[in-house]
Order: C-alpha cells, then sequence, then structure tokens
C-alpha cells in the first residue's frame, strides 16, 4: 500500500509516515536512509543541528530514486536565525544536501527571549519560499503562544509544526491550535523512544500495559500501535532506527485501523510531563552550536 499524502496549506503534498534522522551518527546515516527508501519511505527529515545532511544527501542519491519523489525536510539551527544569516543558512543546508530546493524548510525552535530574531528567521523562510528555493515552510517546537506572536508579525501561516508528540505526552493545546490555524501537526518522538522524564515516573511506552494490549488485540507491535495513533488522527509522523528490521516494522502500519476506543484509551495515557527541552529555556547561550558551512 502507498504512503498516505497530506495536503499542506498551501497545496503541497507531504507523505504522513516520514523516517527520521535524529541522533544518527554521520557514518550511519547513509546506510540507514538507504534502507529507508528501499522500504517504501519517500520522506526524510534532517536538520542543521543533527550533523549529517550531507549523508542524507548522498543516500538520496545513492538510492537511484528520482529527486522529485523525495520529500525533503531539514530545519534551521537557532544560532544561525536574522534575516541575512537564514538565507545563508539555507545555502549552507541546500549545499550539504547537495540540491537546489528544499521541500520542507522549518524552524528548529523559538527563541522566547529574542523573538524578534525569530520573526527575522520565518520573514527569511518567507522570503525563500517566494523565490521558490523552498516548497513549504514551517517551524518546530512552537508553543500556542509563540504561534500566536509569529502569525501576528508575518504573512505565511506555517505550514507544519514539529512537536514532541507520544502517548505518555500528548500536547493537545499545540495540536488544538495548530488544528485552528490550518498548520500541520508533526510528531518527534512518536513513540516516545529518544525521550527522558525527570521524574523518573515512567518507563517506556513500548512496555506500557494499555499500548501492548491493543498490539495484541491487532496482531501488531507496540510501536505499531502508537504509530497508527498518530496517523489516525491526522498527524505526520517521523520515526526513527538505524535497524532495518525496526525500519521495516514502523513502515507496515497500513493495513489495520483502531477502533475509537483504542485511540480514547491511548489518549488517557498522558502524563503531561516533556521529555526534550523546555521551549521556554531555550537560548543561544545554552544551546548554541555553530553550524558549519556547506
Amino acid at each position: 500500500m502507498g504512503i498516505p499524502q497530506l495536503t499542506l496549506n498551501n497545496g503541497v503534498t507531504m507523505p504522513q509516515l516520514g523516517f527520521g534522522v535524529y541522533q544518527t551518527p554521520p557514518q550511519q546515516t547513509v546506510t540507514a536512509v538507504e534502507t529507508a527508501l528501499s522500504t517504501g519511505y519517500r520522506h526524510i527529515d534532517t536538520a542543521a543541528a543533527y550533523g549529517n545532511e550531507r549523508e542524507v544527501g548522498d543516500a538520496i542519491r545513492n538510492s537511484g530514486i528520482a529527486r522529485d519523489d523525495v520529500f525533503i525536510e531539514t530545519k534551521i539551527w537557532i544560532t544561525d536565525y536574522g534575516y541575512d544569516t537564514t538565507l545563508h543558512a539555507f545555502d549552507k543546508g541546500a549545499g550539504k544536501l547537495g540540491v537546489d530546493q528544499i521541500d520542507l524548510l522549518i524552524l528548529h525552535q523559538a527563541l522566547p527571549g529574542e523573538f524578534a530574531l525569530t520573526i527575522d528567521a520565518y520573514r527569511a523562510l518567507e522570503q525563500l519560499l517566494a523565490d521558490g528555493k523552498v516548497r513549504a515552510i514551517g517551524v518546530s517546537n512552537f508553543m500556542s503562544d509563540h504561534l500566536g506572536q509569529l502569525l501576528e508579525a508575518t504573512s505565511i501561516v506555517p505550514a507544519v509544526n514539529q512537536i514532541e508528540v507520544h502517548p505518555y505526552f500528548r500536547q493537545s493545546s499545540v495540536l488544538a491550535a495548530d488544528d485552528e490555524h490550518g498548520i500541520i501537526s508533526q510528531a518527534w518522538s512518536p513513540i516516545g523512544g529518544i525521550t527522558f522524564y525527570r521524574d523518573g515516573a515512567h518507563g517506556s511506552t513500548l512496555e506500557d500495559p494499555t499500548i501492548n494490549r491493543i498490539a495484541n488485540s491487532h496482531a501488531k507491535t507496540a510501536a505499531q500501535v502508537m504509530l497508527r495513533w498518530h496517523l489516525q488522527q491526522g498527524r505526520q509522523v517521523i520515526p526513527k532506527s538505524v535497524t532495518p528490521s525496526r525500519i521495516a516494522e514502523n513502515f507496515d502500519v497500513f493495513d489495520f485501523e483502531l477502533s475509537t476506543q483504542d485511540l480514547a484509551d491511548i489518549d488517557a495515557l498522558d502524563t503531561g510531563t516533556r521529555g526534550g527541552p523546555e521551549p521556554e529555556q531555550i537560548t543561544r547561550e545554552n544551546f548554541g552550536i555553530e553550524i558549519p558551512e556547506a
């Protein structure tokens, strides 16, 4: 079965299931992405801060798949915010990826304490869109108030907001804000595998009794059930793995359907506990890293 497509708010289509390379070392990225593409994935999500854009580009070229058939997404890191600096950040990312056009370019974080820089960076994305250098633009880890400030100061509604979403942290208020503005919610850490819990009270979603009960009822794995939960609720997902069997497992999610009760039972697992960094604590001083030239 083909991957369902989501239509972004500017008419561009994006596969609903993609492949992520967060925390994938450069030396493993080429093989992992080649495996994903041979499995059937057609959307690859990377970022300047991941340090593996070049290897993603190499893998796409090695695959022999036509460039137009692979949806490439990458992100601008906070040290490259500012109008001219962000325009140059596109050149760095596109140069490493080896492409002239990026399908989806997003801001990796809001800078709450320097939001004017965030606005300038987004205005640069708007210019890149106008110039045809990107097909769609968006944001990542933007909370509802960040979206409100951005929408007041800019002209183009983000096509995507990539946020932490999994059964233990659903972020329902941000999902609702995205829906209100016609923004696709894209789930990073969709199965909770790369999060950490500060209070130590919650274990792995993969071992959750409710999720495993639902998985057993469908003869599927816990990971497949969680990905299906996202898909049926309209989100785009980008699971990550370097293990071929897991890459294939995460792709095999289109031949079953969760019931309304299944979805509600998974929704009820939300703890409200964030695994990733607190968005309000993101500063260039704390999280600044230099992004190398292409």
